[in-house]
């Protein structure tokens, strides 16, 4: 007791720059990833010319479908692609299954259902997640340069982590309507956030996958 009456000062002032700390460990991430929400396009008019886009997988149904969000994805960067804005779709997704293949029903949506030459369509069966896909369009698929097409709520994380590893990236919205788990999806990116600051910042991929591939455009 007598240490504690001696120092008291000392422990606040300990107390408040740990909090200080604490609260700047919260803030800054946050900040960091909305940030780019300045390269968010808000029309096609706004769209500038790149070789290639990246769509980011968003699962698929039991019969192998798209799920709604993915479909949006698909939706929208075919009117990019009509609109001759990219030369190239790179479709990345998980693949980890053997029957369950995100790449695939992305790439036969975009082919059957809206008629995007298949050798315009590039398939990454890795893109677990959004850190494994900007990581991989970095260094399995040499990319530089890319649009993101993903959801409102996820462009600003897809972004950030694009572009803090090497991917210069503007994005593209492809929310089209309201989805049954909207509120979750907006509960988790909050956490996912803080995830994808550690990865970039902090951990190094053990594990690419895959030989580095050169996309022709």
């Amino acid at each position: 007791m007598k240490i504690l009456k001696k120092h008291w000062k000392k422990l606040i002032v300990a107390f408040l720059v740990l909090s200080l700390l604490g609260v700047l460990a919260m803030i800054i991430p946050v900040l960091l990833v909305n940030s780019y929400e300045k390269n968010i396009y808000r029309s096609l008019g706004e769209v500038e010319n790149v070789d290639l886009a990246i769509v980011f997988g968003a699962g698929v149904k039991n019969n192998g479908d798209p799920s709604d969000a993915l479909k949006d994805r698909l939706i929208t960067v075919a009117e990019i692609y009509d609109a001759g804005l990219i030369n190239k779709i790179l479709v990345s997704g998980d693949n980890r299954f053997k029957y369950y293949n995100e790449p695939e029903a992305m790439r036969d949506y975009l082919v059957n259902v809206e008629n995007i030459p298949s050798e315009d369509i590039v398939l990454d069966y890795a893109g677990r997640r959004t850190f494994d896909t900007c990581i991989r369009a970095k260094e399995i698929f040499q990319i530089d340069e890319a649009l993101l097409v993903t959801q409102e709520y996820h462009l600003p994380r897809a972004l950030f982590t694009c572009n803090s590893l090497g991917v210069v990236s503007n994005g593209f919205p492809a929310t089209r309507q309201s989805y049954v788990f909207a509120g979750y999806y907006g509960l988790r990116e909050v956490a996912a956030v803080y995830k994808a600051f550690i990865d970039v910042y902090i951990w190094e991929p053990s594990y690419l996958g895959g030989q580095v591939e050169t996309i022709e455009f």
